[in-house]
């Protein structure tokens, strides 16, 4: 088998989709349910660093990370390992049964990681969905209060509750109800389609006095148990708020006795150039949810909180069975190694420097590209048919996604209209396959835009 790191990355083989993935959508279409969907019509053979191999001998660069749970790379040899020897000691035990160590070895890691003084607590389950759930029923167990506050173009997952924290009708919602309640929904600081007509900074944050002005009148902070929030909006479409946009919310939920929650799930473990996202704005979360990046693909997520605040559940009112499996918490503990070093974080921040200087140097070439938002290695360009009025450019969008795959780059859509190009490469990415992907890119937009 060829080595990955040979000069020029990508290999193309046979046209895309090969002749054995074609075959594997096939039976894909009869047995595979057509709600769960796919972005790139390929299978993956292998997956090392920033690279994939598909059934067909392809090999392809890869900007979507599974969806930003990489962020450490595909397979790193130190985690891969540490897997293997959590699996000849044992693989289930259930931590509300018997305890094991690596639990608690993960659990202190991350209390001492998260941001703030405030002495912390940690517990785990599998998904960012379930970190959700649990977030806000600890915020609920802690107040007393019934009411959760979120935002449009929020995503938070597919369950009921967080179905319904998400902001998005189509795909996620639509037929899918009915929904949970006591959830309230305001305009985010998407400065690019301001709700309120206002510009930055000239607006003075007006949005942030539009919500508490707005949440006493709807709801009433003090019924209000938390207030759940991405530090940039993921699905959404990379929406990267202005500075001082989350402390000014941090201090309204002060203000009210409201759970602060950040949802990290997609934003933390190094993305954004620190290790999470809401220490670019000093904040202290109460709680604080993970997932994704946590163990380098293996599923684990995990609530991370004020010790005072996660204390107030009652015994056996969270857990579960699965949650944080021997092999996962394994496979954190290194990931939270890799990452915490320092040269992997600025690693982040330059991913992201060289992607948003490509991105804004697009912008000026094609009128195509109407929005360049990027915080460290979180990246993304908003597509629209015309600058003036915005109509989203979802068909170019999309026309662009498939030249890449069928050219050897994954990439993937976000934001409402599905006309946002979100880049989401492994940190660990070397300066050449990253230049080879923007090379694709670039020729994507020449064939999408004819010049």
């Amino acid at each position: 088998m060829e080595a990955f790191n040979q000069v020029g990355t990508l290999r193309l083989r046979t046209e895309i989709p090969g002749p054995r993935s074609r075959e594997l959508l096939e039976r894909r279409a009869r047995y595979v349910p057509q709600g769960v969907s796919f972005a790139t019509p390929v299978f993956v053979e292998r997956a090392e660093g920033a690279v994939l191999e598909d059934v067909d001998g392809n090999v392809f660069i890869d900007f979507a990370g599974g969806i930003a749970v990489v962020n450490a790379g595909h397979c790193p040899p130190r985690v891969v390992e540490a897997v293997r020897e959590q699996a000849g000691r044992f693989l289930h035990i259930c931590f509300m049964v018997v305890g094991y160590q690596v639990y608690v070895d993960l659990a202190e890691a991350l209390a001492k990681a998260a941001p703030g003084p405030t002495p912390k607590k940690v517990m785990f389950v599998n998904s960012g969905a379930e970190a959700v759930e649990n977030g806000v029923k600890i915020a609920r167990k802690a107040t007393g209060r019934q009411a959760v506050v979120c935002f449009d173009h929020a995503f938070h997952g597919r369950t009921l509750l967080t179905m319904t924290l998400t902001g998005h009708l189509t795909p996620y919602k639509d037929g899918l109800g009915p929904f949970a309640p006591e959830v309230y929904r305001f305009p985010y600081a998407y400065c690019y389609r301001c709700a309120y007509g206002r510009s930055y900074p000239g607006c003075g944050l007006y949005c942030l006095g539009a919500f508490e002005e707005g949440l006493e009148e709807k709801v009433g902070g003090r019924n209000v148990a938390a207030l759940v929030v991405e530090p940039v909006q993921g699905e959404g479409g990379f929406i990267v708020p202005p500075p001082g946009y989350l402390r000014g919310l941090k201090e309204i939920c002060q203000k009210y006795g409201i759970v602060f929650i950040a949802d990290e799930v997609q934003t933390g473990f190094g993305r954004t150039g620190k290790l999470f996202a809401v220490e670019h704005d000093g904040i202290e979360p109460d709680l604080l949810l993970v997932a994704k990046s946590i163990a380098a693909g293996l599923p684990l997520a995990g609530v991370i909180g004020k010790a005072e605040v996660m204390d107030a559940v009652h015994k056996g009112g969270i857990g579960g069975t699965y949650g944080g499996n021997p092999l996962s918490c394994a496979a954190a503990l290194e990931v939270l190694k890799i990452i915490n070093d320092p040269a992997f974080l600025a690693r982040g921040g330059q991913v992201g420097e060289r992607l948003a200087r490509f991105c804004r140097d697009l912008q000026v070439r094609h009128p195509l590209v109407g929005d360049v938002r990027a915080l460290g290695g979180m990246v993304a360009m908003e597509l629209v048919k015309d600058r003036e009025t915005k109509e989203p450019a979802t068909a170019e969008t999309a026309a662009i996604i498939q030249y890449a795959y069928e050219h050897g780059l994954i990439l993937l859509k976000a934001g409402r209209y599905g006309n946002v190009l979100r880049f989401l490469p492994p940190l660990v990415i070397t300066d050449d396959q990253l230049e080879e992907a923007l090379s694709v890119l670039a020729d994507a937009f020449a064939s999408v835009t004819g010049g």
